[in-house]
């Protein structure tokens, strides 16, 4: 390709990355131990992929109570914090920047993870999906409706677990209020039926991102914080669209230019929502143009759509998920316009380096 803009360095907020290749969040259930420590597995999994301009870490969970998939590690501990710093500094050692993701799955877990006890959530509704346990697949239950005292707590631990990045030495934090996780739920009326002041309006429903963001920006930079939403998101853990979906994306990202965040990452849709009503078909054409600041664009993007966002202004750097599992290489092949290599699903979750750090360079 004559023009790509995917290997330019972009500002980040005053972080400058060397290329707009960003490692999306994936989750990769390699923390297979009793404490969901990162390992030297992880170690070598993410300085394999450092000459990304930006690396995402899969989600990290915030407390024991935010924990919805098996041997997915944790930022909640000393011991994930110290497992953490291993990671960070030998990516930075390759040059690169990182990020964790903060992660919370609310609903989409299972008593199994929590001693007998129900998941927590905005609303008492079972999204009826299933959850990864430790026996297996299992179906969710109707989950905990959250007290205030809980969610005042699940913010401090949003507000801890960033503190603890810090510590570990990341270059920043991404709230990960999407996918149809703890955030996202409080978002929507499918999954939050609350009367108080968490529930009813747009304003009410948005209000925890917003508190999260204000907790967070307490112990980590504002631009350093970077924030992750799905707007269009359909028939994907119970989430549904309806004629409020929309505008509750529209009142939250247009309030997020009240903080100079490092980035906003949204994900064009999952599936076709050409046919489902309210759905927005072309996220990042509605957005670019309400959010001020910089915009990660994710979701089934090859080089030379990555390229054609950027050229055309509907993003600034684009992340890339799948395709980095099986080429930790990716910048160097976009830079040559080598061949992709295939990615194993059978191993997309499943312990030990098999999948996960024996994929090949393009030289070796």
């Amino acid at each position: 390709m004559n023009e790509q803009p995917l290997l330019e360095p972009l500002d980040l907020a005053g972080l400058t990355i060397n290329n707009r290749v960003v490692m999306a969040p994936m989750t990769r259930s390699r923390a297979d131990n009793e404490q969901n420590v990162p390992t030297e597995l992880h170690v070598k999994y993410y300085v394999q992929r450092a000459s990304a301009g930006l690396i995402i870490t899969e989600g990290a969970q915030i407390s024991k109570k935010a924990v919805g998939y098996i041997n997915t590690p944790g930022i909640h501990t000393k011991e994930q914090v110290e497992g953490w710093k291993k990671v960070t500094a030998a990516v930075h050692e390759q040059g690169g920047k990182i990020f964790i993701q903060l992660w919370h799955v609310g609903r989409i877990s299972h008593p199994d993870f929590h001693d007998g006890a129900l998941p927590l959530a905005p609303s008492a509704i079972n999204p009826m999906s299933k959850s990864f346990t430790p026996k297996g697949f299992k179906d969710t239950v109707t989950p905990k409706e959250m007290s205030l005292e809980e969610i005042q707590q699940t913010i401090l631990d949003y507000q801890t677990a960033a503190k603890n990045a810090m510590e570990a030495g990341f270059d920043g934090v991404e709230i990960h209020s999407s996918n149809g996780y703890l955030l996202h739920q409080f978002f929507s009326r499918t999954s939050n039926v609350r009367t108080d002041g968490y529930g009813g309006n747009i304003e009410n429903r948005a209000r925890i991102l917003f508190e999260v963001i204000d907790a967070i920006k307490e112990v980590v930079p504002e631009n350093k914080i970077g924030l992750r939403l799905n707007p269009s998101l359909h028939g994907i853990f119970g989430m549904t669209m309806d004629e409020e979906t929309i505008p509750t994306f529209d009142y939250i990202i247009e309030k997020l230019n009240d903080y100079q965040l490092a980035y906003l990452h949204l994900s064009e849709p999952f599936n076709d929502v050409s046919m489902i009503p309210f759905a927005e078909p072309h996220i990042a054409k509605r957005y670019r143009p309400v959010f001020k600041g910089n915009l990660i664009i994710n979701a089934n993007f090859d080089q030379e759509k990555g390229n054609q966002f950027i050229l055309e202004g509907l993003a600034d750097a684009v992340a890339y998920g799948k395709i980095y599992v099986s080429n930790p290489d990716l910048v160097e092949r976009f830079a040559s316009g080598s061949e992709l290599a295939e990615y194993d699903t059978d191993t997309f979750y499943t312990p030990g380096p098999k999948g996960y750090t024996d994929y090949p360079f393009m030289n070796s």
